[in-house]
């Protein structure tokens, strides 16, 4: 087992896998997003109270084979988008043979894998179960639906991953949080492979509804294109979606070692909170998305003049669009103007705990391409959001060697990846 603790280890990634309501694995949703697809639709009874009418479902069935009835018993939906994500991540980095031992000590391998509510979603259900004396139908495993850490257990009980595990709850941010500090643990030599990332299903009438009541999903109810449209003067609100995504992150030296591919390179991260009273809102003092930012590129050895793309948390709530320009203008002085910023959330709508990791993935997928995706919906700007969001149309041929990667969330989490070419 490893105990080299005290070494430095620069971290790779290896492989990766997604889920969401633009496909079932991260080629067919990158796909998407080239195709410039929507992945979010009307939904006209969504619950009681609701008043939001568009979402990010995901209605095709969920291809659940390779895992046992023992693993699916205990595991809500945002714990199987995790071990489907997982799966394609490691077949990915080790093959179809998921051949993980043969280079590792499981002691040294383990789990990072976040969410923002788990399974609110079956606890939910199975509270109405419990309550109606004539259905008496809560699932005798509804602890476990119910616990946060439940997606990271089945992710490393299904693989038998031994080593260091843990399981980020921070709202939006949490994705990037689960990918930073997996990265954190390799390079500090606490272990050699991580699985990390964030999976998130908020689908039952009342969870939607806790979320809808606070005013943060979209009003718009009949025009998609309105419905998530970052950056722009007709934004009002974030599309609530569903789905998982994580990376495989090694040690550079393990990878090399077993002739791996390398899809890319973590050099920076940081994780600053805002403590701002209003858990919903951006700090005004943009305090701490500023120290986010630049703490990263600070880790990382980057300055401004070397990032070449920003994807951007791009929400499109009147709130956060504004804040996050005012952020980068800060941060990058006049320079903000010259570095292309997108929401990919225009695409996915918002995936909660999973946002940080599906849009580490694009950002690998940009750097493989040479593309910088597109801010779609953005058809009247607004003035205050001037800096430059990439409207409508993909960037090709695109020579990306560093790439900044943000997410913020509810209660004043904020994170930031810096993310590297591998050459």
């Amino acid at each position: 087992m490893n105990t080299s603790a005290q070494q430095s280890h620069r971290v790779v990634i290896t492989g990766y896998g997604a889920i969401c309501s633009l496909g079932e694995n991260s080629e067919k949703i990158w796909q998407s997003v080239r195709d410039k697809k929507l992945g979010y639709e009307i939904w006209d009874e969504p619950g009681k109270g609701v008043s939001a009418k568009i979402f990010g479902k995901v209605n095709f069935p969920l291809n659940l084979s390779k895992f046992s009835r023992k693993i699916l018993k205990n595991a809500p939906r945002f714990a199987e988008f995790g071990l489907i994500a997982a799966d394609e991540a490691l077949t990915m980095a080790f093959g179809n043979d998921q051949d993980i031992f043969s280079h590792y000590d499981p002691r040294d391998c383990g789990v990072i894998f976040g969410t923002g509510w788990a399974g609110f979603d079956c606890s939910t259900v199975n509270y109405y179960a419990y309550s109606d004396p004539d259905l008496l139908s809560a699932s005798a495993h509804s602890c476990f639906h119910s616990m946060p850490s439940i997606g990271t257990s089945l992710i490393s009980v299904n693989w038998k991953l031994k080593g260091y595990q843990n399981s980020p709850i921070a709202a939006c941010a949490t994705g990037n949080i689960a990918i930073g500090d997996a990265y954190e643990v390799i390079k500090s030599g606490k272990a050699r492979m991580m699985i990390a990332g964030g999976g998130e299903s908020l689908m039952q009438p009342f969870t939607i509804w806790s979320v809808d009541i606070l005013g943060a999903l979209s009003k718009e109810q009949q025009d998609v294109v309105k419905a998530c449209c970052p950056f722009s003067l007709d934004r009002s609100g974030f599309i609530l979606s569903e789905g998982g995504a994580t990376v495989c992150l090694e040690r550079l030296e393990d990878a090399l070692a077993r002739n791996a591919t390398i899809y890319g390179e973590v050099i920076g991260y940081a994780n600053h909170s805002d403590a701002y009273a209003n858990l919903t809102a951006p700090a005004p003092d943009l305090v701490g998305r500023v120290t986010t930012i630049q703490k990263a590129m600070e880790y990382a050895q980057v300055g401004i003049d070397d990032i070449d793309y920003i994807n951007a948390h791009g929400t499109s709530t009147p709130m956060n669009d504004y804040n996050e320009t005012l952020v980068l203008k800060e941060v990058f002085g006049k320079k903000a103007y010259d570095i292309p910023v997108s929401s990919t959330k225009s695409y996915t709508g918002h995936l909660i705990a999973a946002a940080g990791g599906i849009e580490t993935i694009f950002c690998l997928k940009s750097i493989a391409d040479h593309m910088v995706p597109a801010t779609i919906n953005l058809n009247n700007p607004d003035p205050k959001c001037d800096l430059n969001y990439v409207p409508n149309n993909h960037m090709y041929g695109q020579n990306l060697n560093h790439i900044v990667n943000v997410n913020y969330g509810f209660g004043g989490a904020n994170s930031c990846l810096v993310i590297k070419r591998f050459k």
